[in-house]
């Protein structure tokens, strides 16, 4: 698979916080190496020069485990910024919304992101449905992401994988395109 060299990495919402009890309240994760891939893609497109976004949730709700100023609110080390890339704060699920993302893209004249990042069928599903909308080309690193068990609206238990698996489909095909961690290594 080969890709425009100015294609953009966005890694969305990959902070401590996820690691809270309260995620896994109904069960555990699912993809136990996504923070692997993660690094890899990331180490990857550092070494090829490309760019690279950082999204990060900053809640507005002082008790949640993405509040501004707490522990939980910092970048997992697989993913820490170095000096130079772009961060951006966001505090609803979709990247694009009130943020510069968005602008900062297209004055780099990239027009084809790769996303990764957490929770699958949260921010990640919002900010890879937005931007399929807004008309990039737009890739989701499946297993270089993860969700976690949660009860359907009819109450009965999914698994993380069954999840997981429901937010990829709604997005492939007409969003994004699914690809695997080992595909974004040979872009």
């Amino acid at each position: 698979m080969k890709l425009l060299t100015n294609t953009a990495l966005v890694i969305i919402d990959v902070q401590r916080a996820i690691d809270e009890a309260f995620w896994s309240q109904h069960g555990p994760r699912n993809n136990p190496a996504a923070e692997q891939n993660m690094s890899a893609v990331l180490k990857y497109w550092r070494d090829t020069k490309r760019s690279v976004f950082h999204i990060r949730h900053d809640s507005v709700n002082a008790d949640s485990t993405y509040a501004p100023g707490t522990e939980t609110h910092a970048f997992k080390p697989e993913v820490m910024p170095l000096s130079g890339e772009v961060v951006i704060g966001k505090a609803a699920n979709s990247a694009f919304i009130d943020t510069r993302l968005e602008q900062t893209l297209r004055d780099q004249g990239i027009d084809h992101v790769v996303m990764m990042g957490v929770i699958t069928n949260n921010s990640v599903e919002a900010t890879v449905r937005h931007a399929g909308n807004l008309g990039f080309t737009t890739y989701l690193i499946e297993d270089a992401c993860f969700t976690f068990a949660f009860p359907d609206y009819s109450g009965t238990l999914r698994s993380a994988q069954e999840v997981h698996d429901m937010s990829l489909a709604n997005m492939d095909g007409e969003y994004c395109q699914v690809i695997k961690a080992a595909q974004a290594l040979e872009i």
